[in-house]
């Protein structure tokens, strides 16, 4: 067994969960019901789809307890001019009362033992950039880099994470040659920051290294306060874009301050 297949094991038991591909019709309602219960009234995916995936080598996995499945990840192999071949990965979910107990972790890694063997080297998804606890899982946890932003990238949403909100959205690139963790960067230029809850004035990076803060929490801003939320989501997307068009790239997040730390894109970066 490989030490990547190794490393989602381990990262597996510790979580309670064991990890099992999914191809099966059955899969495909185990796939659908995680999905409804994390995204709620969500346009269903379809089962023959899911099928499809498996039988052209793009095979999800699920993470089990026991016979329920609490977890999976799926994705496809993708070609684009930048990466060549590369794993677009498009969905991962755990049940709610899963959540923050490793299940996501080990499930991403099963997804980068599966691309190694299949001789593919990077993953890349995307994610919103609001979102501090994605941030500090995607930058930090597995050691991805955030290299594009887009706003609106899905347009419209309707499920029950999403609706009323822009969907703007960062690019990961996963190096799966490089093993899963945070890097340290030192970044002290700060681009956004946080001015009271309002975000403050923006300003353009000039150096190697720069800083964009977020609110902790945007999900519970958007409740309480719709307006400042939008205002955060407006702030946050000029200042990504200001970052990335000077040529940096999202190296690392600092969870305890909800900050991006960027960092000039270079062979360590990349």
């Amino acid at each position: 067994m490989s030490d990547a297949w190794d490393l989602a094991h381990e990262a597996a038991s510790a979580a309670g969960v064991e990890l099992r591909p999914l191809v099966s019709h059955e899969d495909g309602e185990r796939i659908l019901a995680v999905l409804h219960a994390t995204w709620g009234d969500h346009e269903p995916f379809p089962r023959e789809i899911l099928r499809a995936l498996a039988d052209s080598g793009n095979v999800p996995y699920g993470a089990f307890a026991g016979a329920e499945t609490v977890g999976y990840v799926l994705g496809w192999a993708g070609v684009e001019p930048e990466d060549g071949l590369h794993v677009h990965s498009h969905m991962l979910a755990a049940l709610p009362d899963r959540r923050h107990r490793g299940v996501g972790y080990a499930l991403k890694l099963a997804q980068r033992a599966q691309a190694l063997g299949q001789g593919i080297r990077v993953v890349r998804w995307t994610f919103d950039p609001l979102v501090a606890r994605n941030a500090h899982f995607n930058l930090s946890k597995l050691g991805a880099s955030a290299d594009r932003f887009e706003r609106n990238h899905y347009g419209e949403m309707t499920d029950s994470l999403n609706a009323g909100d822009r969907s703007d959205r960062l690019t990961v690139r996963w190096d799966l040659e490089r093993p899963p963790g945070p890097r340290v960067v030192e970044a002290r230029e700060v681009v956004l920051a946080v001015d009271g809850s309002a975000p403050g004035p923006i300003r353009a990076p000039t150096g190697p290294g720069a800083i964009v803060e977020i609110t902790p929490d945007h999900a519970a801003l958007r409740a309480s306060d719709p307006a400042l939320a939008r205002a955060w989501r407006e702030a946050s997307a000029v200042a990504l874009e200001a970052c990335l068009g000077a040529g940096l790239v999202a190296a690392a997040f600092d969870r305890d301050r909800s900050r991006y730390l960027f960092a000039e894109r270079d062979g360590e970066i990349r």
